[in-house]
């Protein structure tokens, strides 16, 4: 609820302080004694797009202060936290522009971009009038307007669920079309690949292992060969044949030296066995290294080919078993890739037919609602002044979304016989602003955490319409605060709290000024509405009337 304005040094308004109440709040005044400044000012502070010579003749700088009463969980407090703003009972909006045309603006003392005060705006005010494009007349909002009115949250709730779980089934099997196609595609390397990688059937740590193992082999192969070259040169093919020779030759030349080469003979005898045990110890060396001649070439093979294998697939070598594991994988997700298309799919199916049914549910109770509201509707336009009007809620297939599948517009006819249209582009000014009127009294109360602004609502009529106008503002005051500025005394009489607005011109400048009238000056302004310039007691007498009414 809209508590306080302030504004300074804007157009004529040098300064004016306005403390609104619940409740019918009239503001009145003749033509051209600035209450349209009051709307002007009050639009900007609230981020409105609007004229931009606002700032007073001769002043620097202007500025519009607006406080408003949030009772606990107005939408208004959603978009403070979101922003990252104070949040208290009391929201202050500020906005000042400068004679240069620079605006600034705070919200409970922090700076903030106009956005951010037309967002709060959405939430705090709805503004009634001729030029209105907003609430009532945008046909965006008319489908959730039908739905408040219907009482249709619940079914609207379980559309957009069912939507979300649409999407969210429709999303996972283009997801698995997709990775199926990726998985097509490859089809033939990963066979080819995993052919390759199960012929060599490489095992986790086998590199490192036949590493180890080709060095082994190399140095055995050193020491065998060595150990030959020895046994060869012991043997009698090396050392062992010259001393046989000798010892044959000193056997054969004994006897004629009378022993003489038996010490000779002796010790030869005992070199050659020696010799023997040492060819015999060399010999057990080479027994005891012997090896595969063809190991060491098949030990190699295999270890340039896992190398080889993993430099292609450029991954280390001991993870070539789980890269074999993980292509053989992919070749069976894709071979079971169809049976979980065929899941997927029918997943979607059942989220469809699922939604299909809440849409239909909700479409059902929106259709019933708006033969409802169409009849309130006709039972309201004639008191308005509106008899031959008629007023059809439209509804048609739309494109399937969260909010359902219905297009829902308000629309009007106000000639016999004539198709309905669009509200702004059928009515007149004075006819739309009674539309807007009846049609925001027959959704009753779905704007109690609103203020509803009417600009001139009942202009161009008078006597029994302007009466029925003024009651059905009284009405919507009952629950909800509202603010009209009116030239009817009818409508005038129906306020709880009123203001007037004056213009004086004082040392060749003119001021604006605002006065709360107490309820002797209320009869007055009321009679001088009715009768003129010059106030009767007949006029007086009629003001009292109405008011009493």
């Amino acid at each position: 609820m809209l508590r306080a304005l302030t504004i300074r040094d804007m157009v004529l308004i040098e300064r004016a302080e306005l403390g609104f109440e619940p409740g019918l709040n009239v503001l009145t005044g003749e033509t051209g004694a600035g209450k349209s400044i009051l709307l002007d000012s009050l639009g900007f502070v609230l981020g409105w797009r609007g004229r931009g010579d606002l700032v007073r003749s001769g002043a620097a700088r202007g500025e519009v202060t607006a406080e408003f009463e949030l009772p606990e969980g107005h939408a208004a407090q959603a978009i403070l936290r979101a922003g990252g703003l104070p949040e208290e009972d009391l929201l202050l909006l500020r906005r000042s522009l400068g004679a240069d045309g620079r605006r600034q603006a705070w919200v409970n003392d922090r700076r903030v971009t106009a956005e951010t005060l037309r967002a709060l705006a959405d939430a705090l005010v709805e503004l009634h009038g001729q030029q209105d494009d907003r609430g009532l007349l945008d046909p965006r909002g008319h489908r959730d307007l039908l739905d408040d009115f219907a009482g249709a949250g619940e079914q609207a709730l379980a559309v957009r669920q069912a939507w979300a779980a649409r999407a969210g089934a429709a999303a996972a099997l283009e997801a698995a079309k997709a990775a199926r196609e990726d998985a097509a595609r490859d089809a033939d390397y990963l066979a080819h690949a995993l052919a390759e990688l199960d012929a060599l059937a490489p095992e986790p740590e086998e590199e490192a292992a036949l590493d180890a193992r080709r060095r082994a082999l190399r140095a055995a192969e050193r020491i065998r060969a060595d150990v030959a070259r020895a046994a060869e040169a012991l043997g009698p093919e090396g050392a062992e044949a010259p001393l046989i020779e000798a010892l044959r030759r000193l056997e054969a030349a004994a006897g004629p030296a009378e022993g003489l080469l038996d010490p000779a003979l002796d010790g030869l005898g005992r070199l050659l066995g020696e010799l023997s045990e040492v060819l015999g110890a060399v010999e057990a060396v080479q027994a005891a290294i012997g090896i595969d001649p063809g190991e060491l070439e098949r030990v190699e093979e295999r270890l340039f080919a896992i190398r080889g294998l993993a430099r292609k697939h450029q991954v280390p070598p001991d993870a070539l078993a789980d890269l074999a594991a993980d292509l053989r994988a992919r070749l069976r997700a894709l071979e079971e890739a169809d049976a979980g298309l065929d899941r997927l799919a029918a997943a979607l199916a059942a989220a469809e037919a699922a939604y299909a049914a809440a849409a239909g549910a909700l479409s059902a109770r929106r259709a019933e609602a708006a033969l409802r509201l169409d009849g309130m509707m006709a039972g309201e336009l004639p008191a308005l002044k509106l008899e031959r009007a008629v007023f059809v809620t439209e509804l048609a297939p739309g494109e399937p979304g969260p909010g359902g599948s219905d297009r829902v517009r308000f629309t009007v006819a106000t000639n016999p016989g004539a198709a309905p249209g669009p509200i702004d582009r059928i009515a007149s000014g004075g006819e739309l602003s009674r539309f807007l009127l009846a049609l925001k009294v027959c959704l009753g109360g779905q704007s109690g955490a609103l203020t509803l602004i009417f600009d001139e609502i009942d202009r161009g009529v008078g006597g029994a319409t302007a009466d029925a106008v003024g009651r059905r503002l009284q009405a919507l005051g009952e629950g909800a605060q509202v603010l009209v500025v009116t030239h009817a005394p009818q409508v005038a009489a129906r306020g709880r709290h009123h203001w007037r607005v004056g213009k004086t011109v004082a040392g060749g400048a003119a001021r604006t000024e605002v006065t709360r009238l107490t309820p002797a000056q209320r009869r007055e302004e009321i009679a001088r509405m009715l009768a003129g310039d010059v106030i009767t007691d007949e006029a007086r007498a009629a003001a009292g009337v109405l008011m009493e009414g």
